[in-house]
């Protein structure tokens, strides 16, 4: 715990030899949850782009026209 605290880096566990488990202190697991998360959301990004670039998407007015008449929610 000691190290983890004052190095801040993982600690690779293993058995036989091989690497079989990681250990990290809560900072650097919840950097790393935030940094996954990013990369889902740039990934997700770029493929609306392409599909956007590729004419595989709608006006938003339009989505939402069809949400408000398929919902039965009035116009603002």
């Amino acid at each position: 715990m000691e190290q983890l605290k004052e190095t801040k880096q993982p600690i690779v566990l293993t058995v036989n030899g091989k690497a079989e488990l990681v250990v990290q202190d809560v900072e650097s697991y919840q950097r790393l949850l935030e940094t996954a998360e990013l990369v889902d959301s740039i990934k997700g990004i770029r493929r609306a782009l392409e599909q956007m670039k590729h004419g595989k998407s709608r006006p938003a007015d339009q989505v939402i026209a069809e949400l408000r008449q398929e919902f039965g929610i009035p116009d603002e």
